[in-house]
């Protein structure tokens, strides 16, 4: 019944849904690694906001003879440490088109010297751009004076970034990583830098606390689950096909099909109907046949009353 699979048509439309359910099922995969990695993330941010600050020394490791320090490990990331230092505003970094809540401005990079010489950038926050101008800079509330205790997160370096340029004599940067940055600055920096969240002395509030970056993890399980989904129906629908090919009158559906199919040849009502049909042919024939019978004999009845009238001319006439 279902040798038709072996035909070459048949073998192709296999080939070619396993090889759509195949990449559905890698698109799957994918999208399961991409949930696994972001929820690792938030763990982490999870973990770190029930955990004690711990000293920069202890996650990062410094910059040791180089311009700037190896990057954090990824473990590492989002974990919130405690460090002492000097801002030195002469050296802020602008970081340009930022948003939060939906509204543009900017984040203030400052670095914070600490007692060794060496540095760790500090994103002290975030700044709404002026009504009307999203792209100029306002003023920047001046950081603490002084020794200052900084409690923060640290963040790794963010990809495709170019080295700090002047714009309208400040130094912007559109990503921030510290290996660009390093190259404007008089000192050694780590290779991360830190998200503020507390400092001794506190600072004003002209500047918003920038929020972890939580991932949408949910989005990619689901994800999943569409490609998933996806590849079972591909299979399915093949094996569809195949049944319905194998079983027409089934896939038809018991309203479609006709109920005199299986019937032998003259045991059918269209048998029945059929001989009914001959018959009355046959009986239309003979009507026309008895008619035609009729007239002839109407017609011989009309020639023999125009010989008796003849005669009876013939018999009037004198002799």
């Amino acid at each position: 019944m279902y040798r038709f699979l072996l035909t070459p048509r048949w073998i192709a439309l296999a080939l070619v849904m396993a090889l759509a359910a195949a990449i559905m099922v890698l698109l799957g995969n994918w999208q399961l690694s991409r949930y696994h990695y972001r929820s690792d993330i938030n763990a982490r941010i999870d973990a770190a906001a029930s955990a004690p600050p711990r000293p920069l020394a202890d996650v990062v490791k410094p910059p040791a003879g180089s311009k700037v320090g190896p990057a954090p490990a990824a473990e590492d990331t989002w974990s919130v440490v405690s460090v002492t230092g000097r801002y030195d505003p002469a050296h802020e970094i602008v970081v340009r088109a930022r948003t939060l809540d939906g509204s543009s401005g900017f984040e203030i990079v400052t670095p914070l010297v600490l007692a060794d010489g060496t540095a760790i950038l500090v994103d002290r926050g975030f700044l709404a751009a002026p009504m009307g101008s999203a792209s100029a800079i306002p003023p920047t509330p001046a950081p603490p004076s002084g020794e200052v205790v900084v409690v923060g997160r640290i963040s790794r370096p963010e990809s495709r970034a170019s080295a700090p340029e002047l714009v309208a004599d400040r130094l912007t940067v559109r990503r921030i990583d510290p290996a660009k940055i390093a190259e404007v600055l008089p000192y050694p920096v780590y290779g991360g830098y830190l998200t503020l969240q507390s400092q001794t002395p506190p600072a004003g509030d002209e500047l918003a606390p920038l929020p972890p970056a939580r991932q949408n993890a949910l989005l990619n399980a689901g994800y999943t689950a569409q490609w998933w989904i996806f590849a079972a129906l591909t299979l399915v629908g093949y094996g569809y096909l195949a049944y319905r090919h194998a079983h027409p009158s089934e896939a038809d559906g018991p309203g479609n099909a006709s109920p005199d199919r299986d019937r032998p040849d003259g045991d059918g009502p269209d048998s029945e109907v059929s001989d009914s049909g001959v018959s009355d042919s046959e009986a239309s024939d003979r009507e026309v046949s008895d008619s035609e019978a009729s007239d002839r004999e109407v017609s011989d009845s009309e020639a023999s009353d125009r010989e008796v009238s003849d005669s009876e001319v013939s018999g009037k006439t004198p002799s």
